[in-house]
Formats: structure tokens, C-alpha cells, sequence
């Protein structure tokens, strides 16, 4: 089934040879935005996981051969340090990048190179990451005003972070509710059809909550003694609840026409007082899905690690994998000319005072 025919069993129809009601094109109009809302989200999952498929065969081989060639680079500079073979700012400068490497594969989870780093650097890895993470609590909090609260635990930078930017997000949509409410509160001083609306709300919810009910009540698995129908019911009554705690009034009615609990036909005579409440309902849904796409959104850029302002769709998730590779590649290709250099000990020292000479 297609989305656009994902609710068509629920929209009304105009009467024959009648227009449609303003009340009725309302509807029908939520109706259609939700589909398409539906429809963004489940494409949205389709791309995510080819993408992650696509990216693990592209990716992921070329991955694993970089940490085998700085595991390998890793062990020659060790190796060479333990002799006397470089002077001492050559040393410094190859401990500097052993450092550097094995801390790159200690933070994937190699063990043996968290503890070669330890050996090699003046401060442990336990160390570097609390001065990271005390470093950006400071920023943090001086950003936000105020100490994070983390209920005692010893969080990383990264979990900082995360902390600091949903504390961040709370603030800002508290301070978006709060202008709302002052928005309302002054269209309901100045409009006669404030309480007309508060009304077709309170009725919205009504309707939601007695729609549920009758649900429950005609579903409720300990009523059927059938036990392929008791399998189905407790199925819908399942779909029921999930969709009553989310307010989802598509699928609680979508539940009712498959329970074949009401008259396919009954949509198109309600009432336009009883389809404006119907619609209040379904413009919170819209607003709930909308909000849903972009925290969806956010969320595939960051496991992608898309840039700043980019959305995930075909075309920046395949330029994205295309990047990758090529800094892979070109990573790949720096570290085997390394490889080649301490081999040798004279290339290795012209090597490592390059690194140290800008």
C-alpha cells in the first residue's frame, strides 16, 4: 500500500452533486500531511539502513587494514625506542606519534595499546580523557549559565557534551513553551473564539480518550474465548495502547475499521463540529511527526557524521561514503610510506626530523 493510501479509508467524501465543508477540506488536509509525514520517516529508515550496509562493505575493509597498519607502526617506533639508535629529540618525536597512534586504537578497544601508551606518555589515557572532560564541563557551563547535573557520575567528554546539549535543547524549548502560552494567553484576551476553541479541544480529547475505551472494551483478549481470536485481539489491543500513548488518532481508528468495530461509511456523515475536533486532533499529530522527522534527521547526520547544515538524503549520504573512502585511502596510503620508512634507520631519522622540522 502506497502512503497515499495509507489513511484514503478515512477521508471524508463530498456529498453528490455538494461541495465539501471547510470543516471537511480541514480534515482531509491534516490527513494528507500526515501521510506524507509517514511516508518522509519510513523512506528516511529505508536510506539509513542501505547506507549503513552500503558504508560497512565500503568502509569498514579499509577501516580494519588502518588499524593493522597503525597497530604495526605503533610496535616499530616501540621497537626503536628501546635501543639506541635516535637522539633524544628523534625519540621525542616518535613517542609523540606512538602516542598519538595508540591512542587512536586504545579508544576503539585495543587494550595492549592503551597500555604501550601509558608506558610511552607522561600522563595515562584515565588522565588525558578527565582533563578533556573537566576541560568541557568548563565551556559548558559557562555556556549554559549554570553546573550540569550528572548525579555524581565521572562522564566523559563526549557524555558531556551530549549532557550539555540536551540541557541546552530543554532550555530551548521551555523558553518556545513559554511564548506559546504568552501567544495564546493574548489571542484568548483579544479573540471571541478563544473559549469556542479551548472547547473543540477539550472535545478533541474527549472523543480520543472515548474512541480508546471502545476499543479496549470490544478488544479486551480475556472476553474471547477463541484462542486464534484472543492472538488477534491482544495484537490490536497492543497497537491500541501504543497508539493511545502517543495520541496517534490515525491508527486508533485505523485499528477500529480493521476490528471492523464501526461502519466504513460513518466518516463521511459526521458532523463539522465533530470532524473540527477530529482535526484538532490530527494537527497535533502533524506536530508530533514533524518533530519526529527532525529529531530523526539530527540523529542520521550525527551517526554519519554528515557536515554542519546537511540533511540525510541519497545524495549527501553517497558523498558522504565517497569522502570516506577517499580519506581512507589516502590515510592508507600515508601510512604504508611510513611503514617503508622505519624499516631503515637512516630513512627512519630523516623521516621522524621531518616530522618534527614544520
Amino acid at each position: 500500500m502506497s502512503s497515499s493510501d495509507t489513511t484514503a479509508a478515512l477521508r471524508v467524501l463530498p456529498p453528490s452533486a455538494q461541495p465539501m465543508s471547510a470543516a471537511a477540506r480541514a480534515y482531509n488536509l491534516q490527513l494528507t500531511r500526515i501521510d506524507k509525514l509517514k511516508s518522509q520517516l519510513a523512506e528516511m529508515d529505508t536510506l539509513a539502513q542501505r547506507h549503513r550496509a552500503e558504508l560497512h562493505g565500503a568502509v569498514e575493509p579499509l577501516r580494519r587494514q588502518l588499524a593493522r597498519d597503525q597497530r604495526a607502526l605503533a610496535l616499530a617506533l616501540d621497537e626503536h625506542l628501546q635501543g639506541k639508535l635516535l637522539s633524544r629529540l628523534q625519540a621525542d618525536t616518535a613517542r609523540a606519534v606512538l602516542c598519538r597512534l595508540a591512542r587512536t586504537l586504545a579508544d576503539a578497544g585495543d587494550t595492549a595499546m592503551r597500555e604501550l601508551h601509558d608506558r610511552h606518555s607522561p600522563r595515562t589515557l584515565a588522565q588525558l580523557k578527565q582533563d578533556a572532560a573537566d576541560a568541557m564541563r568548563q565551556r559548558l557551563e559557562a555556556v549554559l549559565g549554570e553546573p550540569l547535573e550528572d548525579d555524581g557520575q565521572a562522564l566523559s567528554a563526549e557524555q558531556l557534551l551530549r549532557a550539555g546539549m540536551e540541557r541546552l535543547r530543554r532550555s530551548q524549548e521551555e523558553e518556545q513553551e513559554r511564548r506559546r502560552e504568552a501567544i495564546q494567553a493574548r489571542r484568548a484576551r483579544k479573540k471571541p473564539g478563544a473559549v469556542q476553541h479551548e472547547t473543540e479541544r477539550h472535545d478533541a480529547n474527549t472523543l480520543l480518550r472515548r474512541l480508546f475505551r471502545q476499543l479496549a472494551s470490544a478488544l479486551h483478549p480475556d472476553r474471547e474465548s477463541d484462542p486464534q481470536l484472543r492472538l488477534h485481539k491482544t495484537a490490536l489491543m497492543s497497537e491500541a495502547n501504543a497508539a493511545y500513548d502517543k495520541r496517534d488518532l490515525v491508527a486508533l481508528l485505523q485499528i477500529q475499521a480493521r476490528a471492523e468495530l464501526t461502519d466504513p461509511e460513518a466518516v463521511h456523515h459526521l458532523s463539522d463540529a465533530r470532524l473540527a475536533s477530529l482535526t484538532l486532533l490530527l494537527k497535533a499529530q502533524v506536530a508530533e511527526l514533524e518533530r519526529e522527522r527532525a529529531a530523526r534527521q539530527n540523529a542520521l547526520a550525527d551517526e554519519f557524521d554528515l557536515p554542519e547544515g546537511q540533511s540525510p538524503n541519497a545524495n549527501t549520504l553517497q558523498q558522504q561514503r565517497i569522502d570516506q573512502t577517499r580519506a581512507l585511502e589516502a590515510a592508507l596510503a600515508q601510512l604504508s610510506n611510513d611503514l617503508e620508512q622505519v624499516d631503515d634507520p637512516a630513512r627512519l631519522k630523516r623521516w621522524l626530523n621531518a616530522l618534527r622540522d614544520p
